[in-house]
């Protein structure tokens, strides 16, 4: 019997630190809303408040921390605790209050986060994840019983979180970006599908939205667009692919695509690349 108790007590505690890592780049998950989406501390720029908001209807509480991760060339998270070679952690350099929010429905509530430069830091990009981990509401003992009271009972808690980018750039920093291996496909699914591979180089990351226009003729129809890709250092690729609309009139057959990732801002937007594909 001591033997059950004890294969029990680890399976429920392992279930119960189970975590479900949401590191893209949503800034919204569950009933947990939070803007910006990511933080950029560059130039003279030394604090930003994030806003909190409970859009559900139940109290809900989360706790406040760093966590780190690599890129991969899909553009996946992986969560790391050593960084990798020409990639540097900003987390000893920032301070962040409260350290926990609880947040009622419709609550709103602000993070305050603050860079603190060093003298050990170089030129470059750090980079960390803040991470806003839901705390699952405590069950009494003895609330919640068996029908067979020789059975193990195990309760499966999911603990939701979002993690947001804080980057910090140091100096003068130099970026260049590129669209290469742009190929449609339109033989394998009656839903086109775009794959392009971004390249980078230079000291800092990028972020921006992707546009896709059929042009032919006088018409220039745009039939795809995904905001917030990114593609972050040390990493020099990443390979990207997206589904295509159809619209009445566009025919993939002929014509061209442009293709255009700029950055996200809708009065001046800083175009980092464009290329154009012929289709035939």
């Amino acid at each position: 019997m001591q033997f059950i108790k004890s294969i029990y007590s680890r399976l429920l505690m392992a279930t119960f630190i189970a975590m479900l890592f949401i590191p893209c780049e949503l800034s919204a998950q569950g009933d947990l809303l939070i803007t910006p989406r990511r933080v950029v501390f560059e130039g003279n720029k030394q604090s930003q408040e994030l806003t909190l908001a409970n859009t559900g209807q139940d109290t809900a509480r989360y706790n406040v921390s760093f966590v780190q991760y690599r890129m991969t060339e899909s553009g996946a998270f992986e969560q790391i605790e050593v960084a990798d070679s020409g990639q540097y952690f900003a987390d000893k350099y920032l301070r962040f209050f409260p350290r926990s929010v609880t947040l009622a429905p419709n609550e709103a509530q602000v993070v305050r986060m603050q860079f603190r430069r060093m003298p050990d830091m170089q030129d470059g990009e750090y980079r960390s994840h803040v991470y806003f981990r839901a705390v699952p509401k405590e069950t009494a003992l003895g609330e919640e019983t068996l029908a067979d009271s020789t059975a193990i009972g195990i309760r499966l808690i999911p603990i939701f979180g979002i993690t947001i980018p804080i980057i910090i750039r140091i100096g003068e920093l130099d970026l260049s970006v590129d669209l290469k291996d742009i190929s449609l496909d339109t033989k394998t699914d009656t839903i086109p599908n775009l794959s392009v591979t971004f390249t980078r180089s230079g000291d800092k990351s990028v972020y921006g939205d992707m546009t896709v226009n059929w042009v032919s003729g006088n018409e220039n129809i745009e039939v795809g667009v995904v905001r917030g890709i990114a593609v972050y250092t040390p990493n020099k690729l990443r390979r990207f692919n997206m589904q295509l609309r159809q619209p009445e009139g566009v025919d993939y057959s002929k014509g061209k695509l442009v293709i255009r990732y700029q950055a996200p801002n809708d009065l001046k937007p800083e175009v980092y690349a464009e290329r154009e594909i012929a289709l035939q």
